[in-house]
């Protein structure tokens, strides 16, 4: 059973409603109907995410990552963590306010810097153990880019490797582009060699990421889930849930 019913989606956001509907089919088809999950949503905010902004991709992930929140998490809300040189704002979308929330936000940070994923890394892992949770989380991390620093990057992936948060990496550009080889990368370290378990994904929501069919986007961001779920329960990491 879903964490927020249909009708309360149907009163509190009807926009996300077919998303809603799209998300708890994949999650059925992924063997993860009922489960609960934190779920955050990481993105870019340096200066080459500008048109994503302005056409509305980011705005239209954060919809639809609120649409697979209601199911995982009973309180309707999605922490968010915009980045770019350094943190710019740590926040949160919520599913009765959820129309034009990114646009609003980032209207207020100012200066659109360079691609810092490890500062943004530190936020979600702040965030997640000051907040007590004990159910596994699911992190979105949108990007259109690798990261200015390569090493720190993946230094924090396998340090996180140790908690009971799983990165699915979402790119947003030219799927060929050289930019995203560092994220294949890290999607093959080894596993037990450099971290503890597997504890990222990655894929390519192309360059026009609102064209991706809600079906598609979330088996893709769900697909790795399970296998995570099931080595971090195996390792200690999850609890047995």
């Amino acid at each position: 059973m879903a964490a927020i019913s249909l009708s309360k989606v149907e009163r509190t956001a009807p926009a996300l409603v077919e998303s809603y509907r799209s998300a708890g089919i994949s999650l059925t088809k992924h063997g993860l109907d009922g489960l609960r999950a934190a779920v955050y949503l990481v993105v870019d905010h340096s200066g080459s995410m500008k048109p994503y902004y302005a056409d509305g991709s980011v705005q239209a992930l954060a919809d639809r990552v609120l649409g697979l929140s209601a199911h995982l998490d009973d309180d309707g809300q999605v922490p968010v963590v915009f980045f770019s040189t350094d943190i710019d704002a740590v926040t949160d979308i919520r599913l009765a306010e959820h129309q034009g929330r990114i646009e609003q936000i980032a209207a207020g940070l100012g200066h659109m810097g360079k691609t810092s994923y490890h500062l943004a890394m530190d936020a979600v892992i702040d965030h997640y153990l000051d907040s007590g949770a004990t159910d596994p989380a699911l992190v979105v991390f949108q990007t259109d880019g690798g990261p200015v620093n390569k090493p720190a990057a993946e230094r924090y992936l396998c340090k996180a490797a140790k908690l009971p948060l799983f990165w699915q990496f979402v790119g947003f550009g030219d799927p060929h582009s050289k930019q995203f080889d560092f994220l294949r990368k890290l999607d093959e370290l080894a596993v037990p060699g450099r971290r503890a378990v597997d504890n990222a994904g990655f894929f390519h929501a192309g360059s026009d990421p609102m064209k991706m069919p809600d079906g598609e986007l979330y088996d893709r961001l769900v697909a790795e889930f399970p296998q995570w779920l099931a080595a971090a329960r195996a390792a200690g990491i999850v609890g047995a849930g």
